[in-house]
């Protein structure tokens, strides 16, 4: 295929949920333009995109795919995009280097709510975006009525360009509001004229008066003409589309059978027509999107492929980029263009262009690429994680290549996070649900051969005293000519939530010498690493109030020791109580299933503070309370099942707090079974 450049190429992102048939819609765009000879199927896992291992694996895409073709002496480049929830960050993260999206979705009422989100994100970046009606074989509602479930979740007008033409509820054509010249399909061959059915002109005609309308609301001239009862030009109706999906002002829909081809040309007719050009997209971030401007890029997702190594999916926002050019201080290896997972190699990628990059080494997914210093562009926000396991190499001997395998795993999905806990000293794998923590560990066993174990995090546990008291401790040692010697007398207090621990000294006298007192500081530290409980103390204050020591045995080592014999034998007679992490967390989802929120986090032991109306986001809630960290766990899972997999929410450490008797017992019965 010849690759053209500049106002000859078109990116366009396949968003919307899962299930849709976002890839059965690319299939099929790619084999009514040719650009493959057959299609795959999802089933049998023969798909241009969806080709990693994983995809297959699931019958789900897990990440970004790439592929193009030629339509109307037009270079487009499709970005595939997963539908899972849990790989929204995939998403994000290429949305922000397309020209425009198409939005797949089903004709099922119900299911409309699950593009609330993809709709914001893409309003808030006002990228411009079509809606394609997919499975319109499967549909139980009209159209209307789905059209109207659309429009209540869209903050921009929904306008569609076509009206169905049914035969015994089967949709056989359509009627193009544009031209209202009526076509029925063919399965393998263009749609074919037809004459409009009678039966269908008012309700085409009534659908035909509603897209002006909307249209009128940005055109002055055509608001004139309709209020005039002028019939206006086809021309004048094809340029304020083109000019109003640009700008982001309205989202055309069009509707089809992706599976048997039906309604994929009028869709590929209308980003030929309608769809910005490159320079278009990069004017509205404030660039030039010119060829001879300085170079300037960015990395829209990181790769690791078995056999080549680091590929950095690219957008060449003006300038260009040759291979072999350095890019922010790294010299670039290799460019590509790409077919899903085969790579085609360039000599050059210009303004316009995705292309992928070899070779980036420590350029993360994100990062504005440029010879010299430049300003960073707008990126997609950090999807905060809301799930957790806790990993171990099978492998003993493979603990030392973990580190560098989770770094490469990050480098390509930026909404994982990884810890070596502190408190628990377990290796934590944070991501954005269940799915996508086996699709991340499904690749560290493919690509890097380290097969894990899981298990569930340990809550990192505090514990506290509840009252004060005082303790003794004397440490006596002889061995040979030579003994040690240390003798302390220690008050042991409570302190308030948050406060952590302090030491004093109240010694008079020199009976415990200067010398010696950070030796018993020492000593009372690591008692409280692990206390009567088993695990680490905070809120604490210790006093070393007396002592006694011998002029030849005595040491800081002594004292140390005799600090942790009295730490020992008083603070289980402090009352020691255990100490849970209490998350600030914010629940949002449509207002509809407030209820069922508030009911979620009351069932976990949740403390609710307040709800609110969610800014910027029409009929959703916002709901702020305390939760356990130990019941964090499933907490994603159930939130999405009771909101259509809409609903998420943020968290953040928030405070300790004591844990109610009937869960500490539990909890320490748990332990004491473990050891």
């Amino acid at each position: 295929m010849t690759r053209k450049v500049g106002n000859g190429t078109r990116n366009v992102a396949i968003v919307g949920p899962y299930s849709s048939g976002k890839t059965t819609l690319l299939e099929s765009i790619l084999f009514v333009t040719k650009a493959i000879a057959r299609k795959g199927s999802i089933k049998e896992g023969n798909t241009v995109s969806d080709s990693a291992a994983e995809a297959r694996d699931r019958t789900m895409s897990v990440e970004v795919s790439i592929a193009s073709t030629e339509i109307s002496d037009l270079n487009f480049t499709f970005v595939d995009c997963p539908g899972s929830i849990e790989f929204a960050q995939e998403t994000q993260n290429a949305l922000v280097g397309v020209d425009a999206a198409v939005v797949v979705c089903e004709p099922v009422i119900e299911r409309v709510l699950t593009l609330a989100p993809l709709f914001k994100f893409l309003d808030d970046w006002e990228i411009p975006h079509l809606v394609f009606i997919n499975k319109m074989d499967r549909s139980n509602d009209s159209f209307m009525d789905v059209l109207h479930a659309l429009k209540a979740v869209s903050t921009r007008p929904l306008l569609p360009q076509q009206y169905p033409i049914r035969q015994n509820r089967e949709l056989v054509g359509y009627i193009d509001l544009v031209t209202e010249a009526a076509f029925h399909y063919h399965e393998g061959s263009p749609a074919d004229p037809v004459p409009l059915p009678e039966h269908l002109k008012d309700e085409e005609k009534a659908a035909r008066e509603e897209m002006l309308e909307v249209l009128a609301d940005f055109d002055d001239h055509l608001l004139e003409e309709l209020l005039e009862e002028i019939e206006p030009p086809q021309e004048e109706i094809l340029q304020d589309l083109k000019k109003d999906l640009g700008a982001d002002l309205i989202v055309p829909v069009f509707f089809g059978i992706a599976e048997q081809d039906y309604g994929v040309r009028p869709l590929l007719d209308a980003l030929v027509r309608e769809a910005p050009a490159p320079e278009i997209t990069a004017e509205r971030i404030g660039l030039t999107g010119q060829t001879d401007a300085p170079t300037l890029a960015q990395v829209l997702k990181t790769y690791y492929t078995p056999q080549g190594g680091k590929l950095s999916l690219v957008r060449v926002w003006q300038g260009e980029i040759t291979d072999g050019m350095v890019l922010n201080g790294v010299r670039a290896g290799g460019l590509y263009s790409l077919m899903g997972q085969q790579q085609e190699p360039l000599q050059k990628a210009v303004a316009g262009e995705i292309i992928a990059i070899g070779r980036l080494e420590g350029i993360q997914t994100g990062v504005t690429l440029s010879p010299n210093q430049a300003e960073e562009l707008p990126k997609a926000e950090a999807i905060v994680p809301v799930y957790a396991l806790a990993i171990a190499p099978e492998r003993r001997k493979d603990e030392v290549k973990l580190s560098s395998a989770l770094t490469k795993l990050l480098e390509e999905d930026p909404s994982l996070r990884w810890e070596q806990h502190g408190d628990t000293h377990e290796v934590i794998l944070w991501g954005q649900g269940e799915i996508h923590l086996q699709v991340s560990l499904d690749r560290l066993r493919r690509k890097y051969n380290l097969p894990m174990t899981t298990h569930l995090p340990r809550v990192p546990y505090k514990e506290t005293i509840r009252q004060s008291g005082t303790s003794h401790g004397r440490y006596k040692h002889q061995t040979g000519g030579h003994g040690a010697f240390g003798d302390v007398h220690l008050d042991i207090k409570p302190l308030s939530r948050g406060e952590g621990f302090s030491f004093h000294e109240t010694i008079v006298g020199g009976v415990v010498p200067k010398q010696y007192i950070p030796g018993v500081e020492t000593g009372v530290r690591e008692y409280l690493a692990q206390g009567p409980l088993g695990f680490p103390v905070v809120d604490v204050d210790v006093t070393l109030t007396n002592g006694s020591y011998h002029s030849v045995d005595s040491s800081e080592q002594a004292f140390k020791q005799a600090a942790r014999i009295a730490m020992t034998e008083g603070m289980p007679k402090c009352q020691p109580t255990l100490l849970e992490p209490i998350l600030a967390i914010k629940v949002c989802a449509p207002s509809e299933f407030t209820s069922k929120a508030l009911q979620l986090i009351s069932g976990r032991r949740g403390q609710i503070l307040g709800y609110e109306p969610r800014t910027d986001w029409q009929g959703w809630d916002e709901v702020t309370a305390y939760l356990p960290q130990a019941e964090m766990h499933n907490f994603i899972i159930e939130l999405r099942s009771l909101t259509m997999g809409v609903g998420f929410f943020n968290w953040e450490y928030n405070h300790l707090q004591e844990v109610p008797d009937k869960v500490a017992e539990s909890v320490l019965a748990m332990m004491s079974h473990a050891e």
